[in-house]
């Protein structure tokens, strides 16, 4: 295979990896939305690990549930409101 092809190959199997997966990210991603996307596979990922939910359940003194509601409700804007967006 040429180096044309195979440079077709790898751009082509990236834009399938960034088409399926949000987190891949993309020219056009702004700081605030890469941000976004790392807080919450964080949240998802203490709630989808049993020992680290129990970890942060018993530092913080609340129960699992309690822990796992304040993930869930801190993914819904983890990096605060969205920024201003400028004026074309």
């Amino acid at each position: 295979m040429s180096a044309m092809g195979e440079r077709y190959n790898i751009h082509s199997q990236l834009e399938h990896l960034q088409s399926k997966y949000i987190g891949t990210g993309h020219a056009d991603t702004t700081k605030y939305e890469w941000l976004t996307n790392q807080h919450r596979d964080s949240c998802c990922s203490y709630m989808g690990h049993p020992d680290i939910l129990s970890y942060f359940a018993i530092v913080e003194n609340e129960s699992k549930a309690r822990v796992k509601f304040n993930l869930m409700e801190r993914m819904l804007q983890p990096c605060g409101p969205p920024p201003e967006k400028p004026e074309d």
